[in-house]
């Protein structure tokens, strides 16, 4: 989890990266990112800067509605996850060709940003994603696996590192996947939240934790109203809803609700489904990393076995 952080310090010095204003005058069409809300487009143009290395710019807002600020100092580093997110399925389908409609499968994603990239300032952020794709697997002409890795820039200074590997299958395919799921939708009734104060939340609807503890877990629990987490129908739970879950988990075990979320290493193995409990369980003991932050390993464990893993980095705010 310290690679970006190492690398700051000494012998990972890529070529840094002006920003273009031409990659900042508009958002990116919302169906090339999979976002029903222009609102919650985050990407503003794309440029090719050599084979299989686009540059991307991105915009984050400094009052976003759920990824607002964090104790009022910082953006909300889950913009930058979302951020990572996006840049791949543009990606997807302007380069490689990948049709809309096709699902993507998520398998591994991370991320790492440091605490200046981070701060607010006076207005959005512009950043500048240098995205290099690879591992590009075709079957019968049509993309069906890629990776890439995202190095982000905000005013000239590496600040962000990401990583996101995937599947895509077309939508004949995802509904055998899925079989009688393929229908599933978002419950209306889940358990009763965490208090939000606990997760640096103001109102419980932002909550993804459970009120309930046993042994340091909680429930799973998100809103199906909620216009951020389920900006557009899904069957399973998003890895945005699991990442955000890691993170709320963490902050509520270290007991610093104001804590930032300084990185996230995730693993998707199984879907995280509806209709059945899905247990957060962060490790009992955090481990201390060299730059200050406390490191959790977050598991989601149901039907009997773990769906998806997260391994957290949280710094306390002290002395930023």
């Amino acid at each position: 989890m310290t690679a970006l952080l190492q690398a700051d310090r000494s012998e990972f010095s890529p070529a840094v990266m002006a920003a273009e204003p031409e990659l900042f005058e508009r958002t990116v069409p919302r169906a090339l990112v999979h976002r029903t809300a222009v609102s919650e487009v985050l990407l503003t143009g794309v440029s090719r800067c050599r084979e299989d290395v686009y540059r991307i710019g991105a915009q984050w807002s400094r009052g976003h509605s759920y990824y607002g600020a964090v104790a009022g100092r910082w953006h909300d580093p889950m913009l930058f996850a979302e951020t990572i997110r996006q840049a791949g399925l543009l990606l997807a389908h302007e380069v490689l060709e990948i049709p809309l409609g096709f699902s993507f499968l998520t398998e591994t994603m991370s991320f790492e940003i440091t605490e200046e990239g981070a701060r607010l300032g006076r207005r959005p952020a512009d950043v500048v994603l240098e995205v290099t794709l690879h591992d590009v697997i075709r079957r019968r002409g049509v993309v069906s696996a890629y990776a890439y890795e995202v190095v982000a820039h905000r005013d000239g200074r590496r600040i962000g590192y990401g990583r996101l590997t995937a599947n895509c299958v077309s939508p004949a395919v995802y509904r055998r996947l899925r079989g009688d799921r393929a229908e599933a939708t978002a419950p209306r009734e889940v358990p009763d939240g965490l208090s939000p104060e606990l997760v640096g939340r103001t109102c419980e609807f932002d909550v993804v934790l459970g009120a309930e503890c046993v042994n340091g877990t909680r429930p799973l629990r998100a809103e199906a109203d909620h216009p951020v987490l389920f900006d557009h129908s899904v069957d399973h739970q998003p890895g945005m809803v699991l990442m955000e879950a890691a993170r709320q988990a963490a902050l509520a075990a270290l007991r610093v609700p104001d804590g930032l979320l300084i990185g996230c290493d995730a693993e998707f193995r199984k879907y995280v489904e509806f209709d059945s409990p899905c247990i957060v369980a962060p490790s009992a003991d955090a481990v201390r990393s060299p730059f200050g932050a406390r490191e959790l390993v977050v598991d989601f464990h149901q039907g009997g076995s773990v769906a998806a893993t997260c391994v957290v980095a949280v710094h306390d705010g002290a002395g930023l």
